[in-house]
């Protein structure tokens, strides 16, 4: 299967704060957002694998500011990574206050994709080519919070883990 270069997958996806949007503060409610970073990231990994993709889990969300009513929210999201039926994808989310222009980084996530045939079947995904520097390191830290994600999930051992475990074994010394 030919392999993809991350700028291949990568999706802007621009949303404007409305009072639907927003709880009694006027900020923007969490779950909103998190549904704007599932689409955008979804569209991402879709363009990798050229197949549906549903969403298999969702790495710590952190909110590190709010976001306000009439911010415009910019998603960016990217493939850093694809296994044999996932795909890693990075979101990076900034809120701008277009009358004062004030940009600020707002949120930043890992969410894993399955590509999917027809019947719904997992299917192989084309491999990731990181070209830059970030790129490569980003597809590096991929494999440990993978086994991160399954250890937690239960879906692996800490035995199986042996990249996690080399990282922390190497911390100690």
């Amino acid at each position: 299967m030919n392999s993809k270069s991350p700028e291949q997958s990568l999706t802007t996806m621009n949303e404007l704060v409305l009072p639907n949007d927003t709880n009694p503060l006027n900020n923007l409610m969490g779950g909103r957002l998190l549904h704007w970073m599932d689409i955008a990231a979804a569209i991402s990994a879709q363009k990798h694998c050229n197949r549906v993709v549903v969403t298999a889990s969702v790495d710590n969300v952190s909110f590190q500011h709010p976001i306000k009513l009439g911010d415009v929210v910019t998603l960016t999201a990217k493939v850093t990574r694809a296994f044999h039926t996932s795909v890693e994808v990075r979101l990076v989310v900034w809120a701008e206050n277009i009358p004062s222009g004030e940009k600020i980084k707002s949120n930043e996530a890992y969410y894993t994709f399955v590509a999917l045939d027809e019947q719904g079947k997992k299917v192989e995904v084309p491999a990731v080519n990181p070209e830059t520097e970030k790129e490569r390191e980003l597809f590096d830290g991929a494999l440990l919070r993978r086994q991160l994600r399954l250890i937690l999930g239960g879906k692996m051992s800490t035995d199986e883990a042996t990249e996690l475990k080399a990282l922390f074994s190497a911390a100690k010394q």
